[in-house]
């Protein structure tokens, strides 16, 4: 299993923070992210906005970076967003 931890205000759109996944192979950040559907949608965008910075295992990690079974995932807004901006505001 994979943990997926949203630090600071970020949260899943049920207001959750954290979230396990379990996967059968190595993924990207990418596809981590977007295999978790609706519960991330908004983390999903602020990634491809480059709003946010990602960790894998406590190391600066990239979209592209693979992760694996028993991982630790970090995500962050990084670019200066207020308490009540770290969402988007459409779906």
């Amino acid at each position: 299993m994979v943990t997926i931890t949203l630090m600071g205000d970020l949260q899943t759109v049920d207001g959750e923070r954290a979230l396990g996944c379990e996967i059968a192979d190595s993924i990207s950040v990418k596809q981590l992210i977007r295999k978790q559907g609706k519960p991330l949608r908004e983390i999903f965008q602020l990634l491809k906005e480059k709003k946010v910075m990602v960790t894998v295992n406590k190391r600066i990690a990239s979209e592209e970076t693979k992760v694996y079974d028993g991982d630790a995932v970090y995500i962050v807004a990084h670019d200066g967003m207020g308490q009540s901006g770290l969402t988007l505001s459409h779906y």
